[in-house]
């Protein structure tokens, strides 16, 4: 997909292809130094780190993906879309561009693939950024996207009335979008075909013993306290998905990590809260 001049204008970015084989993802490396890898969820793509690419890529290497059937990579209607494929490909990505060690950071079910892969060589993440994510297991989902998830009209109402990602235009943030930032988001899922990935996220949230990605998501979870890198926790508390459990969990479990709580952003808080967030994650890769 070629984006438009005006899209352009917000995500100046050279992107680059990466062979998985029979898929290509696309992703971002820019800037030179120590390497920090933006992980992204659902339905976003790396145009959601833009800002962070900007700024960060002065002082050091950013790697963001776009996971396959997402963003500008290819979107195979029949590829295995799952957890462990997703971390897979991540670690293949990261594997091939000869990536050692490296800072994270994750949002949303970037938490559960950037996290799946960094717990296999805990000691290789020296700095990792929590935004509005999980990496654990849980039986909180919201109605809206319960009804995604049904399996017998969810991937109806997600591919075909696009329910999932237009409403994420509005429902992410409490500050409303600019109508340009609204299309960057809305550009890679312009059909019910290019919106097969985001479907496929959606039902793959596991929330029984016997879904295909639970014991994926069990064995990370029993692996966070692995890592010992530095945290920092910034947090929209207005979410609606990942609410105040989600952030309480991650302090429990790190009760070391530096946090940001902001009342008043949403799900998308580099959009409600850019500069304040920006400001926080520079200052804490610097220390």
């Amino acid at each position: 997909m070629e984006l438009t001049k005006d899209l352009k204008m917000l995500y100046p970015f050279e992107g680059k292809f990466f062979d998985l084989g029979r898929h290509k993802m696309h992703y971002v490396d820019e800037g030179q130094g120590e390497v920090i890898v933006m992980v992204h969820g659902n339905p976003t793509w790396s145009f959601f780190y833009r800002n962070l690419i900007r700024s960060l890529s002065k002082h050091y290497r950013v790697i963001v993906p776009d996971h396959i059937g997402c963003g500008l990579s290819d979107k195979p209607q029949g590829y295995k879309y799952t957890l462990k494929q997703r971390i897979d490909d991540l670690g293949r990505l990261l594997a091939g561009l000869g990536v050692q060690n490296y800072s994270m950071i994750v949002h949303d079910w970037g938490g559960a693939i950037g996290l799946g892969h960094a717990v296999n060589c805990p000691e290789k993440l020296e700095k990792l950024v929590l935004l509005n994510t999980a990496a654990f297991r849980s039986q909180e989902i919201p109605l809206s996207i319960s009804l995604c998830k049904n399996r017998f009209f969810g991937a109806f109402l997600v591919k075909y009335l696009n329910a999932f990602c237009f409403p994420a235009t509005f429902m992410t943030t409490k500050q409303k979008l600019p109508a340009l930032v609204k299309k960057g988001y809305l550009f890679p899922y312009d059909s019910a075909r290019n919106r097969i990935a985001i479907s496929e996220f959606v039902q793959d949230i596991p929330l029984s013993e016997e879904h295909r990605s639970y014991k994926t998501l069990k064995d990370i979870e029993a692996k966070l306290s692995l890592l010992t890198a530095k945290k920092l926790i910034i947090w929209g508390g207005k979410d609606f998905c990942f609410n105040k459990r989600f952030f309480d969990r991650w302090t429990k479990l790190y009760p070391q990590a530096q946090t940001f709580y902001f009342k008043n952003a949403g799900h998308y808080v580099l959009e409600d809260k850019p500069e304040e967030s920006l400001a926080a994650i520079n200052d804490f890769m610097r220390s």
